[in-house]
């Protein structure tokens, strides 16, 4: 690795990290208190108990105490904030050798008992800087030793064993020097491949973070009571109608997922049926797998969006679609524009009675009936893929409203009421403006027409809103006729499924195909206390372009 080769390299004078270096020089000055404190300390004690020899004792004093001053500064210099560099760390090492030998030589010689604390410098000096110039402190120190031993020898007149004594303590400053230069190295490229591989492990954990966000399938983490522990941003869209992840942990979990997990738990072998965990939230597929096979106390789940599937479905659907109209065409079309002709000629006769009139009104009605029909299914399958792009719901809707009210109102006798409720602050939704139109159309022609049959007025009320999340779209289409039963709710999305006789039944089929097209959901709500029904088409997310 580069950190590996760096610390080899002898161009290298500092491979610790500048936090590693103030953490360590922090440590080795708190060591240098509490030796000063000592040695002032030792000062006020009576030191002919001792048996020592001074020679210089006010200079000794002097020295210890300058000392414990100058580590007290440093100390506070610390606390503020001070943070060393290279350059002063090899002047803290630099003097603290300096001074040691100092108090060697104005107190008993190489012989006393503060030869170890240059010992304990050089190592210091070598841990704080594992290169070349730790090598210097231990010829530095090595000097002085002899410096101090020979002119001990020369003007104090002291045995020769003094320089015996410097040379020992100079082997030992290099074997230390060298020792810990060595386990220096080895610690710090183990600590760089600890931190390379944290790092990577982490980086690793973001990129698989991000990945399990950003996927379509729904990731759920939860345990066997229920609880959420953690969801991607797609199973909150999924199963809550939200799109974070955090909002969804704090959740529990749909009752049908609940259900499907107790029966796992109970027989693994078992597969969900795909459900809807809310009128708001698409078709889902839910299967289960243990996270840890040896401790199962976590439990990973993977919900599907079943609209890929309802969608190559739609393909499959629209080929045969295709394939069918063309014959309905041919086969049905030409007869019937038969029967309608010859209905057209009947009606023109002058010897038609009552009976004959309502009979051929029978004809006329049904054959407009069976030719909107074939319409509507020609309408379906030559349905083009939707070109989506993210549109302004507010300026969509008053253009849209404006447009349909002036067009609709021909087809009755008094103006056509449509209140319009638009908050601020909608987020864009994505889809092809042209198919959601056509959706926009078919609802709202029901709606008018259901109102008029049950409160005697043309009136509809389209209001906009966000979801809890605030991140998608949706549109209410409220009327105000009778409403639809509950026996009937579940089958109004049906194709040929009507309770008008003059209806299709292909209206609400088509616009829900057209609405999952576009990655939305239409859905009925269900609220008692609301006069008529009501029709939400809720958008996906607005940075999701089919």
């Amino acid at each position: 690795m580069p950190e590996t080769r760096l610390i080899g390299s002898a161009a290298e004078p500092d491979p610790t990290t500048p936090d590693q270096r103030v953490r360590l020089f922090r440590i080795y000055n708190q060591y240098r208190l509490v030796i000063s404190f000592t040695l002032v300390a030792v000062i006020f004690v009576n030191l002919d108990a001792f048996d020592t020899r001074y020679r210089l004792v006010d200079y000794y004093q002097g020295s210890v105490i300058s000392y414990f001053a100058l580590n007290i500064f440093i100390g506070l210099l610390l606390m503020a904030g001070f943070r060393p560099l290279q350059r002063h760390i090899t002047l803290s090492v630099f003097l603290d050798i300096i001074i040691m030998h100092a108090l060697l030589l104005f107190s008993s010689g190489i012989t006393s008992g503060l030869a170890n604390l240059v010992i304990v410098a050089v190592a210091a000096g070598n841990i704080l800087t594992p290169s070349r110039m730790g090598i210097f402190y231990a010829a530095l120190a090595a000097i002085c030793s002899l410096g101090v031993a020979s002119w001990s020898v020369l003007a104090l007149g002291s045995s020769a064993d003094d320089i015996v004594r410097a040379g020992s303590l100079g082997i030992l400053y290099f074997a230390a020097a060298f020792l810990l230069q060595n386990i220096t190295r080895r610690m710090i490229r183990s600590e760089a491949l600890a931190n390379s591989r944290a790092q990577s492990i982490m980086e690793l954990e973001q990129i698989n973070q991000q990945i399990i966000q950003r996927m379509r399938t729904g990731i759920l983490v939860t345990d066997r009571f229920g609880r959420i522990r953690l969801a991607n941003a797609a199973a909150a869209e999924l199963l809550f109608g939200q799109t974070t992840d955090t909002a969804a942990r704090h959740l529990s979990l749909p009752a049908p997922l609940r259900a499907g997990l107790d029966q796992w738990l109970k027989n693994p072998a078992t597969r969900l049926e795909p459900f809807q965990a809310s009128q708001l939230t698409p078709l889902v597929q839910a299967n289960f797998t243990r996270l840890h096979q040896e401790k199962g106390d976590q439990i990973l789940v993977f919900i599907e969006d079943m609209s890929k599937v309802t969608q190559q479905a739609q393909q499959m659907k629209l080929a045969s679609l295709g394939r069918l109209t063309a014959g309905i065409a041919h086969e049905i079309r030409n007869p019937l524009g038969a029967i309608s002709h010859a209905a057209q000629l009947m009606n023109e006769s002058h010897h038609l009675d009552m009976a004959d009139q309502k009979m051929l009104d029978i004809i006329q009605r049904h054959s407009r009936r069976v030719n909107g029909i074939i319409e509507n299914v020609l309408d379906l399958s030559r349905r083009q893929p939707a070109d989506s792009e993210r549109v302004d719901i507010a300026n969509w809707l008053q253009e849209f409203v404006a447009d349909y009210s002036q067009t609709v109102s021909l087809n009755y006798d008094r103006p056509v009421s449509i209140e319009l409720d638009l908050p601020d602050d909608l987020p864009p939704a994505p889809m092809d403006a042209s198919q959601m139109e056509q959706v926009l159309v078919n609802l709202c022609d029901n709606g008018l027409r259901h109102s008029m049959a049950e409160f005697g007025e043309p009136k509809l009320r389209i209001s906009a809103g966000a979801t809890a999340d605030g991140e998608r779209a949706f549109i209410d289409i409220r009327d105000f006729g009778a409403g639809i039963s509950s026996e009937n709710r579940s089958s109004v999305f049906e194709p040929f499924f009507t309770t008008d006789k003059s209806g299709t039944g292909l209206g609400l089929y088509l616009a829900r195909e057209l609405c999952e097209a576009n990655q939305a959901h239409l859905s009925l709500l269900q609220d008692d206390n609301q006069p008529g029904c009501c029709f939400r088409i809720t958008f996906a997310h607005q940075g999701r372009l089919v």
